[in-house]
């Protein structure tokens, strides 16, 4: 059961790692359209849906990454005292009980708001917009099966360290 945490950490490393880079786009997108805008008095919404459009991507596609790295908001006031064991036990509740339903909803919500919009292969509502609306919201159900596996791989290293197969407990490895 760790190999298949170890490949599902390793595939949202990954993609996390790949999507990151759009964090670089969306900066040199952004100085692009301010300097066009501002220098050359040009506009074009066709650059400001696609910061808005890598934006989104970006957040979407690294979520997972984030929360193996363990990079997600978390109250910690017990939780960084607490026992190895205590805190697999906090992580296994967490991926089991919040945060995979959480992300099954999602997908499940998700999934008919996604297929709409193929059918229609939705574009943007601006004359010279993106034409790829349906690629967009195509990642809330990835975002969503992202957190699906990245839970489950928490929760597997947390049932690790539970059963005493692993001595210690890192939901990141």
């Amino acid at each position: 059961m760790l190999t298949l945490a170890d490949t599902i950490d390793w595939l949202n490393a990954k993609i996390g790692r790949a999507a990151a880079w759009l964090c670089l786009a969306v900066v040199a997108i952004q100085f692009t359209v301010v300097v066009l805008r501002y220098l050359f008095g040009i506009g074009s919404i066709w650059l400001q849906e696609s910061i808005v459009y890598s934006h989104a991507a970006m957040f979407l596609l690294v979520a997972a990454w984030t929360l193996k790295n363990e990079g997600h908001v978390r109250v910690d006031i017990f939780y960084t005292s607490a026992s190895p064991r205590r805190k697999a036990m906090v992580d296994l509740f967490g991926a089991l009980f919040l945060l995979i339903p959480f992300a099954v909803a999602i997908l499940y919500f998700s999934w008919g708001y996604v297929a709409r919009s193929w059918a229609n292969f939705e574009g943007s509502r601006e004359a010279s917009g993106l034409p790829m609306v349906f690629v967009l919201k195509t990642l809330i159900p990835v975002f969503a099966a992202m957190l699906i596996l990245q839970g489950t791989a928490q929760a597997i290293r947390a049932g690790s360290v539970l059963s005493g197969k692993s001595p210690s407990h890192k939901t990141a490895a």
